[in-house]
């Protein structure tokens, strides 16, 4: 039996809200699993992540093989260092506005 180390996603549409869970590989993604190990609240800001990881040390001892964004999620509970933000994307008219008012700015201080 392949066991993972996954996240499985509740929460409302739009508003994901993940457990970190000890499941079969075989099973659905948000199926049935063996333990639940944390949580991952992408929505709060600063990210909430709470991971049990002497139950997660336990589980890789005995085989378990967490993905790769359970990976990342673990690193950063192991450091205490806060996850990454990622920079908000301008639309391309929001870029084009904010073009627009720099050069507007440019030529109002050059007069």
């Amino acid at each position: 039996m392949a066991v993972k180390i996954r996240l499985a996603r509740h929460g409302a549409k739009k508003h994901p809200y993940y457990r970190v869970v000890v499941a079969d590989g075989r099973m659905p993604r948000d199926g049935r699993y063996i333990e639940q190990v944390g949580r991952y609240n992408p929505m709060t800001n600063p990210k909430t992540i709470e991971i049990d990881l002497e139950k997660v040390d336990e589980w890789v001892s005995k085989g378990a093989q967490p993905t790769n964004a359970v990976s990342h999620l673990i690193d950063i509970a192991r450091t205490g260092a806060p996850a990454a933000e990622k920079k908000a994307k301008l639309s391309k008219k929001a870029a084009a506005k904010a073009a627009e008012a720099a050069k507007a700015a440019a030529e109002s201080a050059a007069e």
